[in-house]
C-alpha cells in the first residue's frame, strides 16, 4: 500500500494556499481585504495564492466595484473543495491518532 503522502495535492503544501482554501467552504465568498485580515497575510502572498489556486481550478473569482471601489471576491469551486477533503484525508492517515 503506498504512503498517503502521495495523496497530498502540491497545490495545497503551503500554508497561505491551504489557508486560503480551508476559508471558503461550500456557499461562501470572500473579498480580497477579508481573506487577507483573516489569513493575516500580506496582500503579496494572498493574490499570489489565489492566483495559484485559481490556474488549478480551485478558485473562482469575481471582480466588481462596491461603490467606486474596484473589490475582487473569491469563492472555492467544486474542485478545489475535493482537493481540499482529498488533501485533509491524506494528513489525517499520515498522523493516525497522534
Amino acid at each position: 500500500m503506498a504512503h498517503p503522502r502521495h495523496e497530498l495535492d502540491p497545490a495545497l503544501l503551503t500554508p497561505v494556499r491551504l489557508s486560503l482554501l480551508a476559508a471558503l467552504p461550500e456557499g461562501i465568498e470572500l473579498d480580497f481585504a477579508a481573506l487577507r485580515d483573516l489569513l493575516e497575510a500580506d496582500d503579496s502572498a494572498v493574490s499570489k495564492g489565489i492566483t495559484h489556486l485559481q490556474d488549478r481550478g480551485y478558485l473562482d473569482i469575481t471582480k466588481g466595484y462596491a461603490g467606486v471601489r474596484p473589490r475582487t471576491w473569491v469563492a472555492s469551486t467544486r474542485n478545489g473543495r475535493r482537493a481540499l477533503a482529498r488533501h485533509m484525508a491524506a494528513l489525517r492517515a499520515i498522523v493516525g491518532d497522534v
